[in-house]
């Protein structure tokens, strides 16, 4: 059973009492905010002194808030700090990759308590494929040595199109007529969520990488894929369908090649990790030197941590390829840039890795592309985050999801 401070608050979330919904609005403004005092809590939600002590004092009894002590002033008494009970409950956060899952745990605070990564799991869109991901994860979880009842949330980060609203996934792991987050609650037997795996890293970025107080934020994952995260206002924009960030399957060249989406001509094919591997074996096929050539000697197909290498090792050919590839990007983010005038762009995801490299072409055409009235109120920086980006991600999302309005 869970914790019995959080049992009865979901009942009364689920009855819709007008006390149940205040204290989850307080909930998530100390996911947000950390701390506070009451008169700053009574300030923020527009209610009485006393209407929020009552609320506090029952959260507290309730094991869901804990006194943080006195906040020191210039003068007068020193009024009481609240927030989140570090213990009351934790979340568990999976980031999907294409040979590994990275698994991790949170307590209530946000802190993460326990990480496997980089376990190993061959990513197949397939049934059994499925089955072995949730097998690592309930080993995950029984070695873990908190209460799994204590588990509120678990949230997938998943590729591709995703109704995070629903639950459905579609585009892996699309077996059944019912939402895959349904499938995976009545499998772990407790509330489990799916997002789209850049949109997790974005959020991840968002409150624990290098934004500071930035609220309209655009998140570039360039990995095997490409796609963007957006935050506006401070908020997640998921579109109407939960669909937003496919910039990776905008109709951009005049190419003739085949997207995986069944489109030809996306950004995808010839910006991305997939895209490098193909124009690298085409020039290398055609006689250029690279130490990538051992891999086609071989007859195995230059993978995307082989680039990453060859990109390290100073290879020639790699390096011109990555610079080709930064430069088109930049071409069409400045597009973006000049549509959504963000605060901040961040380069994230496998490639972003190689740094300035891939950073300083990519600069370089979105200052010759875009507005520059609008740009220069863009800082582009790269992910502070990295690989953790995704991971930290979703388990912050399984966090606030939970208590979001």
């Amino acid at each position: 059973m869970k914790d019995a401070g959080f049992s009865k608050l979901l009942v009364e979330l689920n009855k819709g009492t007008k006390s149940a919904l205040t204290k989850k609005k307080i909930i998530g403004y100390y996911i947000g905010n950390s701390v506070s005092t009451i008169p700053e809590l009574s300030k923020e939600l527009n209610l009485s002194i006393p209407t929020v002590t009552k609320l506090i004092v029952e959260m507290c009894e309730d094991g869901i808030l804990s006194d943080k002590g006195k906040l020191e002033t210039s003068g007068g008494r020193y009024p009481n700090q609240y927030g989140l009970n570090p213990d009351a409950c934790y979340f568990v956060g999976v980031d999907i990759n294409r040979f590994s899952v990275n698994i991790g745990l949170i307590n209530f605070n946000g802190e993460i308590i326990r990480e496997d990564s980089e376990v190993s799991y061959n990513f197949e869109n397939t049934p059994e494929a499925l089955e072995t991901l949730c097998q690592l994860i309930e080993n995950f979880i029984d070695s873990s040595s908190v209460d799994k009842d204590l588990i509120l949330n678990i949230n997938f980060n998943i590729s591709g199109r995703v109704n995070p609203i629903l639950g459905y996934s579609y585009s892996v792991f699309n077996f059944d007529n019912r939402p895959l987050g349904a499938i995976l609650s009545d499998r772990f037997h407790c509330q489990v969520m799916i997002d789209n795996d850049t949109r997790a890293m974005t959020y991840g970025e968002f409150l624990n990488g290098c934004v500071t107080d930035e609220k309209n934020i655009v998140f570039v994952n360039v990995s095997w894929g490409i796609a963007v995260g957006i935050i506006i206002d401070g908020h997640i924009y998921y579109g109407k369908s939960g669909f937003s960030g496919e910039i990776g399957h905008v109709k951009t060249f005049d190419n003739n090649i085949m997207c995986h989406c069944g489109k030809m001509g996306c950004l995808e094919t010839e910006v991305s990790g997939a895209a490098m591997s193909r124009i690298l074996t085409e020039r290398i096929q055609s006689g250029e030197q690279s130490i990538l050539s051992e891999f086609l000697s071989q007859e195995k197909p230059i993978t995307l941590s082989g680039i990453l290498s060859a990109i390290s090792a100073e290879d020639p050919l790699t390096i011109d390829v990555l610079d080709e590839m930064a430069q088109k990007l930049g071409k069409h983010l400045s597009g973006l840039i000049n549509i959504l005038n963000p605060e901040m762009l961040i380069v994230g995801g496998a490639l972003s890795e190689v740094g300035d490299l891939l950073l300083l072409p990519l600069y370089s055409a979105i200052r010759k592309f875009s507005l520059r009235i609008v740009s220069n109120d863009s800082k582009v920086v790269l992910s502070k985050l990295k690989s953790k980006a995704g991971l930290v991600g979703a388990c912050l999302l399984a966090r606030s999801r939970m208590f979001e309005e």
